[in-house]
């Protein structure tokens, strides 16, 4: 799933080419992505660009005051084209999902928003104000956004574990599974820590933990071009995915915890003391 790292980048990306060009056609291959009817989404055709920008894990196309705000979720993307092809895309086939035209079709630019697979949950609203936007109204602050003691009165009193407090967006918006596994493992705390209970010393660790990872992926992200995202995220990945390989830190084994629909990554040796934590999907395997 793109994180604040990269949806910042495409933002970076459209204020650097979309920025100044008009609407001139909008394509929609399929009508689940589109959340919202009011207003429709023809009335971003004849605007110009007027800015980009993020919202959590949010992007915000800003076209003269109506925004089309875009959650990519999992295996959604953007990908821009330099020239898009004339003819409208026949709705309902292939992971094409909606085309925005920022020129005569044919001879201009523009971006395809499309999803892999068969789990569908790229989403797309056209509002005059992103708060409408109810994912976005209830996100809590963003993740780069917070000083340390910000973060500490944030977590005081939280019982969820820290990977779960990490990626809640309505605690701390920006963070998915990737980043909060490489931000543990930079601060050395385990992801089964009790939010709410971390002492003095492990919020300092995770708070510059959590600025540093996120700047670095940023900086390392912005000015890439839509398609080079992805490879350049998993090239800076220390654990995250990583299951089996040796921790670049202390060389340990790299291990995983599964769960129906996701799973994490970590080192026991730097997060956990050199035990592993509990699996419960390998668990019944091995009984």
């Amino acid at each position: 799933m793109p994180e604040l790292p990269e949806v910042e980048a495409l933002a970076h990306h459209l204020r650097e080419h979309a920025v100044g060009r008009t609407v001139h056609r909008v394509d929609v291959a399929s009508l689940q992505v589109l959340k919202t009817f009011d207003p429709p989404w023809t009335v971003l055709v004849g605007r110009p660009v007027t800015g980009a920008g993020r919202h959590g894990k949010h992007l915000d196309l800003d076209c003269d005051g109506i925004h089309l705000i875009v959650h990519l979720a999992r295996a959604g993307w953007l990908r821009w084209s330099d020239t898009l092809a004339a003819p409208p895309p026949k709705p309902g086939r292939g992971p094409l999902a909606l085309r925005v035209h920022l020129g005569p079709p044919g001879e201009g630019p523009g971006f395809d928003l499309t999803e892999a697979g068969t789990k569908k949950g790229l989403a797309a609203w056209i509002v005059r104000d992103p708060a409408e936007v109810p994912s976005i109204a209830r996100l809590g602050p963003d993740a780069l956004s917070l000083s340390r003691d910000d973060l500490a009165a944030l977590f005081a009193g939280r019982g969820e574990r820290l990977k779960t407090a990490l990626t809640d967006q309505t605690l701390l918006a920006g963070i998915g599974n990737a980043y909060s596994d490489e931000v543990m493992h930079t601060a050395r705390l385990s992801p089964y820590a009790t939010a709410g209970k971390l002492p003095d010393d492990a919020v300092d660790r995770l708070h510059e933990a959590l600025t540093t990872v996120l700047t670095d992926a940023v900086t390392r992200s912005v000015g890439q071009s839509a398609a080079r995202l992805k490879g350049e995220k998993r090239s800076g990945l220390r654990v995250h995915a990583r299951t089996g390989l040796p921790c670049p830190v202390c060389a340990d084994t790299v291990r995983e915890v599964s769960f129906a629909d996701r799973n994490f990554q970590y080192c026991p040796t730097c997060q956990t003391g050199g035990k592993p934590l509990a699996d419960r999907r390998m668990s019944k395997l091995l009984k």
